[in-house]
């Protein structure tokens, strides 16, 4: 697998704002994958005493596979849009927590992705060459998220 390096703003890609954009960059892309960054920082919206607790990881992985839609929506001339993460399996975390200022490097490769929108993919979480988290999570995009959320799916 060879990834394509990018220098496109994590927000084109990637519709969380504020304080709920736990990712920071895009790192590289292909068809099936892509690596995001992401710095764990002192004030960010999920932080305990110990730094930001295991669990969040399974967030970055989903801004992780949203970063991966938002890039083929870019290449379709499409804005970001809304996805609906489904489930994990197979979780599991080196630590308890990850460290303030630990620099994570989230990965996420296409296991499956139908034209209904419905996707997995296997996803981990490394700082530096050490794993600190793997999974499998389930996504779910339909094209037209408002009328989803507004339960007019057709």
């Amino acid at each position: 697998m060879s990834l394509e390096v990018e220098s496109v703003a994590i927000e084109a890609i990637v519709p969380h704002r504020g304080r709920m954009l736990l990712v920071n960059r895009l790192l590289a892309r292909d068809e099936d994958s892509v690596v995001v960054g992401a710095v764990v920082n002192a004030d960010s919206l999920f932080v305990e005493d110990r730094g930001v607790p295991a669990w969040v990881g399974i967030e970055y992985m989903a801004q992780a596979i949203s970063a991966w839609a938002g890039c083929r929506g870019l290449a379709r001339g499409e804005p970001a849009r809304i996805g609906f993460l489904l489930g994990t399996r197979r979780f599991t975390c080196a630590a308890s927590h990850f460290a303030f200022g630990a620099e994570l490097r989230i990965e996420a490769r296409r296991e499956l992705f139908g034209d209904n929108g419905m996707g997995m993919f296997s996803c981990r979480i490394l700082e530096g060459d050490m794993e600190l988290a793997r999974a499998q999570v389930s996504v779910f995009e339909p094209p037209d998220p408002s009328a989803f959320l507004e339960g007019k799916t057709g």
